[in-house]
């Protein structure tokens, strides 16, 4: 059976394959100059979200977390060990199940994320500033757009048009390291 190749109508293409290049970009540099800054700031990226998934809705179980952030079980697990090892989060029996563990961001963790959020606040807004007023008012201008884009990747699709991954980030992948 052939491969069935999907193609967005028009410039659909063109401009996802523009957002994803700036999106790319726009992590890597972000990333790399908090780093250089607070250079605490060595935590994964899947650590981070991670975090940032209990702290949305704690406690969690590793299957909830595997769900929500769409990576492998055992991937969370593994995750899930780093951060208990360096202090981020707790990992207690559920009082439920005894035999369920749940995890949940501890007094360290949620410093530690606070300081993540700062640290790239503080870096965009410099950034930001350095812009143009035409340039801030575009920026500003497509954040809407942006959230609504996040919030349609964010549901699940009904079928994947290429037939391609399931969308399980794994570790070695650009966000599961």
């Amino acid at each position: 059976m052939a491969a069935v190749s999907w193609k967005p109508p028009g410039d659909m293409n063109a401009d996802a394959g523009a957002l994803a290049e700036v999106v790319t970009r726009l992590r890597r540099v972000l990333r790399t100059s908090i780093r250089s800054e607070y250079p605490w700031e060595l935590l994964p990226m899947a650590q981070v979200e991670l975090l940032l998934a209990l702290r949305e809705r704690q406690p969690a179980r590793i299957g909830e977390l595997a769900t929500r952030l769409k990576l492998a079980p055992n991937t969370i697990s593994g995750l899930v060990q780093q951060l208990v090892e360096a202090a981020l989060v707790s990992r207690d029996p559920d009082p439920a199940d005894r035999r369920v563990a749940t995890v949940r961001l501890t007094p360290a963790g949620l410093a530690k994320l606070d300081e993540w959020e700062l640290a790239h606040h503080r870096r965009l807004s410099t950034a930001l500033a350095e812009l143009g007023s035409a340039d801030q008012a575009a920026v500003r201008a497509a954040l809407p757009a942006l959230a609504r884009l996040v919030e349609h990747l964010s549901d699940p699709p009904a079928a994947e048009p290429s037939g391609g991954r399931s969308g399980r980030v794994g570790v070695g992948d650009e966000d599961g390291r």
